[in-house]
């Protein structure tokens, strides 16, 4: 399995979840783990997502989520996870 973080953030609206998920569906990616809060009006999520069946590579995943992100109005941050565990590791 490789996996990776990806994180949204933005103000709240309707769409930000089927959006994404959307589009790593059209990718066959495979959500692992899913977490999502909304804190007033602004929404975050996590995500931990198997990307080892990709039908992309990991690039344009990366960059069509980015595309996406800009287009809906919000923050989408992709890592692949040992990356992002080294990073915030204490």
């Amino acid at each position: 399995m490789e996996n990776v973080v990806i994180t949204v953030v933005g103000v709240d609206k309707p769409g930000i979840v089927a959006e994404v998920t959307k589009v790593l569906a059209q990718n066959s990616a495979n959500i692992v783990d899913i977490r999502q809060t909304i804190m007033e009006d602004l929404f975050t999520m996590i995500m931990l997502v198997d990307i080892s069946k990709i039908s992309s590579d990991f690039s344009e995943l990366n960059v069509a989520l980015e595309k996406l992100g800009s287009e809906i109005g919000v923050k989408i941050n992709v890592q692949h996870e040992n990356i992002f565990k080294y990073m915030h590791r204490i």
